[in-house]
């Protein structure tokens, strides 16, 4: 191809950076409507909303990483600012919440939702930017564990109503596994925690290998694989602990936490059978200190963890002397959404509009199209006027591939009769009726076309 000097124009091959995403309009449209059941969900329990910028100081987002997250992130200087981009929504939390100490009153109840950055290799279900739906409560010194109940109460709600299928929220608190390690003299427990929580993607054999390494003795080890094999109702997996009888602080408060929540959760009307006392949920993340979430579902538990977080007692302190504790979750929503989309467990509509009726103007009609489309919007309705020339089939058959659900035709005949031609297109009937000039059309009304 050439321009009009004659020169050949150099043509950019479209595509995208690896580990990137974008979606199609009924997938973005899919993609909204779960986004907009969580953010419902996450208010209804008096969360408020943040956003963070996706770029911070990188001394700031940096203060408490370190090893795979800091050879992760996205990092670069503009002129003498060293920055970086945001690997997830905690650490910018603990940023703002120190920031702003003085302006917020608490317990601080937060939602974030926003994309996050990760250098990681790209691979099936991972990507380099992916959207989180985050929820945390923050106190001012102290932070009741009645809080770590209440998370898991919003866990099953959002998922309930997002619509997946059964699920189950596994628990356990750091705490038990901390002590339990300690009981054994154990000194290097966060690599040991670790090791712990890859247990389900290396196996038994891997993970007593790599304890093994670490240190432990083969009496621990033993002990370690007993331990993280119980898993089931809570009443039973802690009586079952309890028959234990170790003799450590730290154990026996992570029993009793433990213990508090369990007994909580009943109260937010979360069943029985959604959720269990789980030993080998670790987390591998550093800073989590007691309660630790991590949610199933249950016809399909190749999909891994779908949401999980848990209790943090010293993440501001990098940036304040003030104690901030706090408790949350965080749902990987890209990751979660390419899986469930691949599995065919996706529940809505294909349509690639978000139009309700789409406005046909006939002839020299144009004048009364708009003022129809007008009163359609006041009523509440998506509506879109078809502007371009074309056959009627031309029109309809626009409407039919986006999946708009209703046309309104708009001719001479109509608009000196104050009516419209109403086309279904779901069952290809069509009628006309009056239409209120400032008011439109009901909808129900329409669905009985």
């Amino acid at each position: 191809m050439s321009n009009s000097s004659g020169e050949k124009k150099h043509i950019v091959t479209p595509s995208l950076p690896s580990g990137f995403n974008e979606y199609l309009p009924s997938d973005q449209i899919l993609f909204n409507s779960m986004i907009e059941t969580i953010r419902k969900s996450y208010e209804s329990f008096g969360f408020v909303p943040l956003d963070t910028p996706v770029i911070e100081r990188a001394e700031v987002l940096l203060a408490k990483s370190g090893g795979d997250t800091e050879k992760q992130v996205y990092r670069f200087t503009k002129g003498d600012s060293d920055l970086a981009m945001r690997f997830d929504l905690t650490v910018p939390l603990a940023r703002y919440v120190s920031l702003h100490y003085g302006e917020l009153t608490f317990p601080f109840r937060r939602y974030h939702i926003g994309r996050v950055y990760r250098g990681e290799r790209p691979q099936k279900g991972r990507y380099r930017e992916f959207y989180q739906c985050d929820i945390d409560i923050v106190g001012n010194g102290t932070l009741s564990i009645l809080n770590d109940a209440e998370i898991v109460g919003v866990i099953y709600q959002t998922f309930k109503a997002l619509d997946l299928g059964g699920f189950t929220v596994m628990i356990n608190n750091r705490k038990v596994l901390g002590g339990f390690f300690e009981s054994f003299g154990v000194t290097n427990i966060t690599e040991v925690l670790r090791a712990v929580d890859r247990l389900d993607k290396a196996g038994p054999e891997a993970v007593s290998k790599e304890l093994g390494e670490l240190g432990l003795s083969s009496e621990c080890i033993e002990a370690t694989l007993k331990l993280v094999a119980l898993c089931g109702k809570p009443s039973e997996v802690i009586g079952e602990i309890k028959t234990w009888n170790i003799d450590n602080t730290l154990f026996n408060e992570g029993l009793s936490e433990l213990e508090t929540v369990c007994s909580a959760v009943k109260g937010y009307g979360v069943p029985e059978d959604c959720f269990k006392v789980n030993l080998r949920i670790a987390r591998g993340l550093d800073y989590y200190t007691g309660t630790v979430y991590e949610t199933f579902l249950n016809d399909h538990p190749e999909l891994g963890s779908i949401c999980s977080g848990g209790r943090y007692d010293e993440l501001a302190s990098n940036y304040t002397n003030q104690k901030l504790p706090g408790v949350g979750i965080a749902i990987g929503l890209s990751r979660l959404f390419s899986q469930l989309k691949e599995s065919g467990l996706l529940r809505g509509t294909e349509r690639s509009s978000v139009t309700d009726v789409l406005v046909v103007p006939m002839d020299d009609c144009l004048d009364y199209a708009l003022k129809t489309a007008s009163a359609m919007r006041r009523r509440g309705y998506s509506v879109e006027t078809y502007l371009n020339g074309g056959k009627m089939a031309k029109k309809m058959g626009y409407a039919d591939k986006l999946g708009i659900p209703f046309v309104l035709v708009c001719g001479e005949s109509e608009r000196d009769d104050g009516t419209v031609t109403v086309k279904n297109m779901a069952t290809g009937e069509q009628k006309t009726v009056p239409i209120d000039p400032e008011n439109g059309l009901n909808l129900s009304f329409l669905s009985e076309i």
